[in-house]
């Protein structure tokens, strides 16, 4: 009788310890998951931003040529074409990313404000220069906006996975703990442009 009640307690402590092996296995393969799921997003921001990067130097050195076509035609724009360069030079400068996103958002509203002025300027509308550079400057704007959405995308999913239990435990054991930030319209980019003819 002692026999099988030491073989019944023996299997009872055997029992509880591959059920707690199982479950520090479990823990172990959860923890781990979470920490390269983690990493893939850290990494997806930073490779979604050098895209925007890329785009955002494209963009620049397309403006000068697009100042220099439209300065004959735009004497009385000065402030404008001073403007743009401005924003291009704030953008060449810029090193951190809200930085490059405040001086991005500068250039975005001086390319609207001069392709709605150049409106009121019919030679230049029909200068093929222009024409072929205000082309390519949209592209490249409507690929901006498609990376940008892909970079917030990144931002909002690893900004909730960080702030989301049970997540949130082996976030903080692993350091990511700190949210990162979405790429915001400013408010001037979100008033209409206005065109006076």
């Amino acid at each position: 009788m002692r026999k099988m009640a030491f073989a019944g307690l023996l299997f009872a402590v055997l029992l509880g310890g591959v059920f707690l092996g199982l479950l520090g296995i479990i823990a172990v393969v959860y923890v781990v998951s979470v920490y390269n799921g983690l990493v893939t997003l850290k990494n997806n921001i930073k490779k979604s931003w050098a895209n925007i990067d890329v785009l955002l130097k494209q963009r620049s050195d397309e403006l000068p040529k697009l100042i220099n076509s439209v300065k004959g035609y735009m004497k009385h724009e000065k402030q404008l074409l001073t403007e743009i360069t401005a924003a291009r030079t704030a953008i060449m400068k810029a090193k951190t990313l809200p930085q490059k996103a405040a001086a991005d958002n500068m250039i975005t509203g001086a390319l609207k404000s001069l392709f709605a002025v150049a409106e009121n300027y019919p030679n230049l509308k029909a200068n093929e220069n222009f024409i072929q550079l205000q082309g390519r400057i949209s592209e490249i704007e409507n690929q901006l906006a498609d990376r940008r959405e892909f970079y917030n995308d990144s931002v909002n999913t690893y900004n909730i996975r960080i702030q989301s239990f049970p997540d949130m435990i082996a976030a903080k054991m692993f350091g990511f703990t700190t949210p990162e930030e979405m790429f915001k319209a400013t408010e001037a980019e979100k008033k209409d442009v206005k065109v006076e003819f």
